[in-house]
């Protein structure tokens, strides 16, 4: 009786227990948008993300000229986004996507791995970017399975005629936009990937042009759809949506009609999001794409595995960060080790393994190497009895894990 009554006179002081706010997500990639030809356009409701969250300049093809280097061409782009590594790891070098690496999870697996409830989806004009890409009932993927997918559209010529200026891509991309949306309105998957493709084709077909500009305007309209919906949900129901929108690769710098390459403007990507990214990293360096998983991962809550982090090349553009920039230079019995600090205070770990295990989907064996001040910046690790022709090395702080690879 008297634990009773503590709990009435609580409730009477403090009123009702809030519900915590179900966190959701659509990520959006718009395929084949160099960051300068979406600045130079007008995009009433990008412009209006851009005001309430946040525009970033981003980077997709890895650090070129590096173990990372990754093609700037869609279904790798799609993947350095879906899975927060680059090629070296998820092995998509191409649009064939003959042999995915899936030991390097997606965001979608995380999220089921973690929280088997939960929903996902996916709204695609190419239906390999399930089947292929996210893998669906493959027994590499632990037979993840969609809860709502909607793609294919591209295979049927009879609703979809296919012309010669692609105006069918354009129709399929508005179906898509549409079902997503209604999706979204009613029925919330937890995570949602909307792929439009539409302006890729009129890119290689016309370069930079007005056909062009148009297509980056249509998909202005078709996210306009899916902010609608976001807006009405957040409205009605106790949730919060994180909505991102970002592109696969940029275009020639010549005409705009080619990419593949590692030149500024066929590297060029950005971030757009319904919320602010805001944290030391976003602000002082230059971020890519592969910051979307974690990104989403942090909002989320969703535990990422130790196994999986160690391997992440991107870095959360919210909350707490420490640690970026990682850089290691062999000298014949030491590993200089840099980093960059994004704090005053705190330590970084400094793990290292001779072997790549996870690349067959076993683990890794790392050893300490020692724990050093974060703002020092710098350390100087023996290697004289460990020698090897490859080298992870694995920054860990409270905060974030950055690694790197040393090959000879």
């Amino acid at each position: 009786m008297k634990k009773l009554s503590i709990l009435v006179l609580f409730c009477m002081c403090f009123g009702p227990v809030i519900a915590q706010r179900q966190k959701k997500v659509v990520f959006i990639i718009a395929d084949g948008i160099s960051a300068d030809a979406l600045e130079r356009t007008d995009v009433p409701n990008m412009k209006k993300l851009m005001a309430k969250g946040a525009y970033l300049r981003a980077y997709q093809g890895g650090e070129a000229g590096s173990y990372s280097e990754s093609p700037t061409i869609s279904a790798v782009g799609y993947n350095n986004v879906l899975t927060g590594v680059w090629y070296n790891k998820h092995n998509v070098p191409d649009n064939d996507i003959k042999d995915p690496n899936y030991n390097y999870p997606t965001i979608f697996r995380l999220l089921k791995d973690a929280f088997p409830k939960k929903k996902i989806a996916v709204f695609s004009s190419w239906q390999d970017n399930r089947t292929k890409l996210i893998g669906e009932n493959l027994a590499q993927t632990n037979y993840i399975k969609m809860d709502e997918a909607f793609d294919g559209l591209e295979l049927d010529t009879v609703k979809y005629p296919h012309d010669a200026k692609r105006r069918f891509m354009l129709a399929i991309d508005q179906a898509v936009s549409a079902k997503a949306a209604e999706s979204i309105a009613e029925r919330a998957p937890d995570l949602s990937w909307v792929y439009l493709e539409h302006t890729d084709d009129m890119g290689h077909m016309y370069g930079d042009s007005p056909e062009y500009t148009e297509a980056i305007q249509k998909v202005d309209e078709e996210v306009g759809q899916i902010m609608a919906a976001i807006d009405e949900r957040e409205k009605k129901f106790n949730e919060d949506w994180l909505l991102l929108v970002t592109t696969d690769h940029g275009r020639a710098e010549k005409d705009g009609k080619g990419h593949g390459g590692q030149s500024f403007r066929q590297r060029s990507a950005w971030i757009l999001s319904n919320r602010p990214l805001k944290n030391t990293y976003s602000a002082m360096l230059y971020p890519s794409v592969v910051d979307i998983l974690p990104t989403i991962a942090r909002y989320m809550e969703i535990p990422v595995p130790t196994i999986a982090a160690r391997e992440l090349d991107g870095i959360s553009l919210m909350g707490e960060v420490a640690i970026a920039l990682p850089k290691v230079h062999r000298l014949k019995e030491h590993l200089d080790i840099f980093w960059t600090p994004m704090k005053q205070e705190g330590e970084v770990k400094i793990w290292l393994s001779t072997t790549n295990n996870k690349k067959t989907g076993k683990e890794d064996e790392y050893r300490l190497m020692g724990t050093y001040p974060l703002t020092g910046k710098h350390a100087l690790v023996s290697i004289k009895d460990i020698p090897s022709p490859f080298y992870k090395i694995v920054l860990e702080t409270q905060d974030n894990t950055v690694n790197r690879w040393v090959t000879e």
